[in-house]
């Protein structure tokens, strides 16, 4: 299997955790995986790139502009910084929820991410997540890191199955957390089955 996989959000939203989750897995799967963080003043809600890499026909952790398979967007406006990743039949999942930036705050400028998400619908193909809705359940969208993994997993389009990815999730979170974490996880799963893009 040969992979690119761009995780992007910012600071705060568990971005590295789902890309060290996507590597596992594809390592304990037998397959050579690359991977790297671009962090910005992530404490700060800056942004958050991950590169993961997966298959023998990378040669370097990160991904080159118009290569990525997949683009998992935990914020709108970040799905459209790391648009140029993607490649021409690669698809978006994309967190509908928007983190407003400071500016916002100083200025109201409006920002909901609908206008992001329009341009992105008009690109690419796209998969829109409302994270706010799927993350209800579970008191908090910081879960969104795990849905989204859940979603592009049952969308048929992530390359490694529920067990792989389950057992890596058992592994790296804390027990106390686990099984929520694995709901917030079926839950995406069933998302992505009805927006299954194979």
């Amino acid at each position: 299997m040969n992979k690119d996989i761009i995780i992007c959000g910012v600071g705060g939203q568990g971005t590295v955790l789902a890309s060290k989750i996507l590597a596992s897995a594809a390592m304990s799967n037998g397959e050579t995986v690359h991977s790297a963080e671009t962090i910005g003043m992530a404490q700060r809600g800056g942004s958050v790139t991950s590169h993961v890499r997966i298959g023998e026909d990378a040669f370097s952790p990160l991904i080159p502009y118009g290569q990525a398979d997949l683009l998992l967007s935990f914020e709108p406006s970040e799905a459209v910084r790391n648009l140029c990743y993607l490649k021409k039949d690669g698809i978006v999942l994309v967190n509908s929820s928007p983190v407003k930036p400071t500016t916002e705050s100083l200025h109201d400028t409006g920002y909901d991410g609908s206008e992001m998400i329009s341009y992105l619908q008009s690109k690419c193909t796209t998969i829109v997540i409302d994270g706010d809705a799927v993350c209800a359940p579970f008191g908090s969208s910081r879960f969104f890191n795990i849905v989204i993994l859940g979603v592009a997993c049952g969308s048929g389009r992530l390359g490694l199955s529920y067990e792989q990815l389950i057992a890596e999730m058992e592994a790296r979170i804390k027990p106390q957390f686990i099984e929520k974490n694995k709901a917030a996880f079926a839950a995406g799963y069933e998302l992505g089955q009805k927006n299954l893009v194979v």
